[in-house]
């Protein structure tokens, strides 16, 4: 043991205390300070830490300075006002306070206990059975009491011994019980980074992480985040516990890749976030036409290092089907990663190319229908768009029944062309075998937000969120907050981004519920120009103008808005009701309400919203309006008797 200051380190019971009372200190922090400690006034390099505290680990030398910090923090300063940890620039640390030895059954001969007294009582209780003891060490030999009084004394200490037991054990079901239903791993498959300067492999560092993920999501016990969830790592220093707390997960896999001509080489690590321990490390050397089994041997290394057991089903679905040709399977990396970035026309080039030359992957279909889906959405694709995702997604559930994400996309479509009764079954069987699978819990409350189950809306996208706080977290909002008045609750779910226009959107229109016409205008003019071909950044273009006065402008917009959606067949009937909220807004009462029948009929019907928005309080003196809200309380009403 080693003692200075007003502290005690006892390494073996892996425990600093500061005159008796124990100190808390994370398992890294503790090792660093042994180092120190048993170096005494020598200079310990920073090396020297990062190789007996993090051996065979990936670690980045930051993470010494945070534990330096919190060990500085925990020990405070000595009697002088010295610090108890000297830095020595560009070289290490040195501990400065003069370390004694003793031997920790010296505390013991000296009537000090070596561990705290509660965890002294918890290991009697632990090992109560295969311990003696004693009664005059329990209550002390209480010279001069009476025989009958020890002897209650005892019974007494016996009978708390004893309900002691009884309480630890139904603690410990408890515990055990709880602890088994947190068992799953929480997994982040980082980006790969490109080893080389070559624009024309970066297409691998995203879409290679892509496939791992998608080979492992249907792994019962582990839970693994999406693909858009890491996105943003991409070509951005690894810091280990910060990307763990953003994303919050236990464990990640980190790679790299370097393509020399028909070579690639890729490099894995798999990393315990909660102890930065190294789990495993490999590398594949392969010739590029390989690529398609890379993912199935990272994939099964994951598994073998975690221990995890898998059914029948999850081990066959790990079997890539390797005769797609490496040419097919090159589009659809390429074509997965230009979706990643936005660029869904190209994305649907590249993934068309794919099906040609490989019409039996599934995967390639089921990502050709998302990329079909957002033309149609958000590019003005419209109907034809609509038709070709369905007929995609329909292929790829030809091929594979099961497909966890053809099954989102296929019910993200349904609620979206005005099937919500359709695609909520659709997602409730989905959660049957995948409970934990956080996008399908947020498309439900996407549906649920459609037929104005507007509080189960908002259940379903916050469990979402417990499970991966990143989910659709760019490229979907919480609305239910919205149409429940709670304004201030809809602006905290929003993430704080700058950059992506859907969100500057939304953010304004937050703010103009809230009369906060200023910063509204503000937001709405920042989408704008993120992306001025959003259908959302052309809406609150208008709204805009609206707040300007400039009602003929806005009115323009809004007709020239209005026309496209309807020339190209755009279904999505939120988007469209948010175009009469923008007539309404600037007085055009008869475009308002004319819009607002499209939506309706188009599948967007909640009622409870429509009862209680604001922006529509100008239109519930017409006679139309009325009969509007007829059809769309009895939808309602129908979804709800249904479902619920």
């Amino acid at each position: 043991m080693y003692e200075f200051s007003r502290f005690r380190l006892d390494p073996e019971n892996h425990l600093l205390e500061s005159e008796g009372i124990p100190i808390s200190l994370t398992p890294k922090a503790f090792e660093i300070l042994l180092v120190l400690v048993e170096n005494g006034n020598r200079l310990t390099t920073k090396e020297e830490l990062m190789r007996r505290v993090w051996p065979d680990s990936f670690v980045e030398e930051a993470n010494l300075t945070v534990n330096i910090s919190a060990l500085r923090k925990q020990l405070g300063e000595t009697s002088d006002g010295q610090q108890h940890i000297e830095t020595v620039p560009k070289k290490g640390y040195r501990f400065t306070v003069p370390v004694s030895h003793s031997r920790a059954d010296d505390h013991v001969a000296s009537g000090q206990s070596v561990i705290p007294a509660q965890i002294a009582s918890r290991e009697i209780l632990v090992r109560g059975k295969d311990r003696r003891v004693s009664t005059e060490v329990a209550f002390g030999k209480a010279s001069g009491t009476s025989r009958w009084l020890r002897l209650t004394m005892i019974v007494v200490g016996l009978l708390v011994i004893v309900l002691s037991a009884w309480g630890y054990r139904v603690y410990r079901n408890k515990y055990s019980l709880r602890k088994s239903s947190q068992l799953s791993r929480r997994l982040a498959v980082l980006p790969f980074q490109n080893l080389k300067a070559d624009p024309n492999a970066d297409f691998l560092g995203f879409s290679l992480a892509d496939a791992i993920i998608t080979k492992l999501g249907y792994v019962s016990e582990l839970n693994v985040r999406p693909s858009y969830s890491v996105q943003k790592y991409e070509k951005r220093p690894i810091d280990i516990p910060k990307i763990a707390a953003d994303l919050n997960v236990d464990t990640l896999l980190v790679g790299t890749f370097l393509r020399e001509g028909d070579n690639l080489r890729i490099a894995c690590q798999l990393i315990d976030a909660r102890t930065e321990n190294l789990l495993w490390k490999g590398g594949f050397d392969l010739k590029y036409d390989k690529l398609l089994t890379v993912q199935d041997q990272v994939a099964q290394q994951i598994i073998r290092e975690l221990e995890l057991t898998l059914s029948a089903s999850e081990q066959g679905r790990l079997k890539t089907d390797e005769t797609v040709s490496p040419l097919a399977y090159e589009y659809y990396l390429r074509g997965v990663d230009l979706y990643s970035k936005g660029d869904a026309p190209l994305s649907v080039k590249m993934l068309e190319r794919s099906t040609q030359l490989a019409p039996h992957f599934a995967l390639s279909w089921a990502n050709l229908g998302k990329a079909y889906s957002a033309n149609a959405s958000f590019q003005f694709g419209g109907a034809e768009y609509y038709r070709k995702a369905e007929e995609a997604f329909g292929k790829a559930l030809s091929l594979e029944p099961d497909e966890i994400i053809t099954r989102i996309y296929m019910a993200n479509l349904l609620t979206d062309t005005g099937r919500v009764e359709t695609a909520v079954p659709l997602l409730r069987e989905a959660l049957k075998t995948n409970p934990n699978q956080a996008e399908i819990h947020w498309e439900l409350g996407y549906a649920y937000r459609f037929a104005g189950m507007l509080a189960e809306s908002a259940s379903e996208c916050e469990r979402a969120r417990q499970l991966d706080p990143g989910v659709k977290m760019i490229t979907s909002t919480l609305n239910a907050y919205l149409y429940l008045g709670r304004y201030d609750k809809f602006l905290e779910s929003l993430p704080k981004t700058d950059d992506a226009a859907l969100i500057a959107f939304y953010r304004g229109f937050g703010e103009y519920y809230k009369k906060d016409l200023d910063q509204a205008e503000t937001d709405f003019g920042h989408a704008f120009e993120l992306d001025h071909t959003l259908l959302q950044a052309e809406i609150g273009r208008a709204f805009s103008l609206g707040i300007q006065q400039e009602y003929a402008k806005a009115g323009a917009i809004l007709h020239a808005l209005e026309t496209k959606v309807n020339e190209r067949g755009v279904a999505d009937p939120e988007a469209i009701y948010k175009i009469a909220q923008a007539y309404a807004s600037i007085g055009d009462k008869a475009s308002a309400i004319r819009v607002l029948h499209r939506s309706i009929q188009n599948g967007f019907f909640p009622y409870p919203y429509f009862a209680t928005d604001p922006l529509l309080d100008s239109l519930r003196s017409e006679a139309e309006f009325s009969k509007l809200m007829n059809t769309a309380k009895q939808r309602h009403d129908e979804f709800k008797n249904r479902f619920f």
